[in-house]
């Protein structure tokens, strides 16, 4: 059962699973905007499914919350906004996507806990030897895998200073590392970084470096931004953590790299292509560290309900005709 049009025409279909309490959060949120609810609760907790839009909902909608297959986009006439229950756009953003002048939110701030602990978690795996421990215990092979590192007064150089960065530099900052962070806009401070730089200065950055951290969003120039070149320019001992985009790492260099012991180790929630392939040889390194893109998602129940939280804001902000919060860019 559906409800008509209200004020100005707008629609809001929400299809982010949620419960009682807060789906009356977003009734009160939308005001005389009408919005319809289409997400499972038993869905609640896991933010990978598709959002299921009955077909004649999609020509009403002016607002979408939640992430429907790309593929029916055109079905979509009248839309204005979508807000994804994901921190990546990409999928939206590409020309022809969605109709033109659409708006597109993320749930870029989300995430930040869940995927700095999981770079953090990473790093001083990395630094203790523990993934080599963990192939011992599978060989059942008692073995002493040799000297470890602290971070205690180590350089981590965090590339990407948003919402995941700052978060990471705020951990490493808290185990007694020295924060250098790197973004487009080297004149503004973030939270957890001790000293900030621009790209231009990524090259002078990069041997000084006892961890690389990094969590880029997609963008054409940050494309193997870690390539041949500048993994050639990081210490011997350095790690090299990314929970960003794949891309944003050349990961065959990666590999060539830790099979001629340039580096230390590598952990990596992200690939370049995903799933990773059998044959890809990061998987036959004992030095590098690989999760399934787990780090974030709904595996922490507090994502979640910062994904709520998001959604019901920007939801008020556009049943009052407000700026949106967070456009990911259209």
């Amino acid at each position: 059962m559906t409800q008509q049009d209200g004020k100005d025409g707008k629609f809001i279909v929400n299809c982010i699973p949620v419960d009682e309490k807060d789906k009356q959060r977003f009734i009160e949120a939308a005001g005389d905007v009408p919005i319809e609810f289409c997400g499972d609760p038993k869905n609640y907790g896991d933010m990978k499914v598709k959002a299921q839009i009955p077909e004649q909902l999609r020509g009403r909608a002016t607002a979408v919350l939640g992430n429907f297959d790309p593929a029916l986009a055109p079905q979509f006439t009248n839309l204005e906004w979508l807000q994804t229950w994901s921190a990546g756009v990409d999928a939206y953003i590409k020309p022809g996507v969605l109709p033109e002048g659409v708006t597109v939110t993320s749930a870029t701030g989300a995430y930040g806990q869940s995927v700095s602990e999981h770079m953090i978690a990473m790093m001083w795996a990395l630094m203790k030897n523990l993934e080599l421990y963990v192939r011992d215990q599978t060989a059942h092979r008692w073995q002493d895998e040799g000297s470890v590192l602290t971070p205690r007064g180590a350089t981590a150089l965090v590339i990407g200073t948003g919402d995941i960065g700052s978060h990471f530099a705020g951990l490493a900052k808290g185990v007694g590392m020295h924060t250098v962070g790197v973004r487009r806009s080297a004149d503004k401070s973030v939270e957890g970084i001790d000293e900030m730089h621009g790209f231009d200065e990524l090259d002078e950055l990069l041997p000084q470096a006892d961890v690389v951290a990094l969590s880029l969003p997609r963008a054409a120039d940050t494309h193997h931004l870690i390539d041949v070149r500048r993994i050639a320019m990081l210490k011997k001992d350095a790690i090299l953590v990314n929970g960003g985009r794949g891309d944003a790492v050349d990961d065959d260099a990666l590999a060539e790299a830790l099979k001629h012991n340039a580096i230390r180790g590598v952990g990596l929630d992200v690939f370049e292509t995903e799933p990773l392939p059998p044959t890809h040889p990061l998987w036959n390194e004992p030095r590098c560290l690989m999760t399934p893109h787990v780090a974030g998602g709904s595996h922490l129940a507090s994502n979640d309900a910062h994904i709520v939280d998001i959604a019901v804001a920007n939801v008020r902000r556009y049943a009052n005709g407000e700026p949106l919060q967070d456009n990911a860019h259209r």
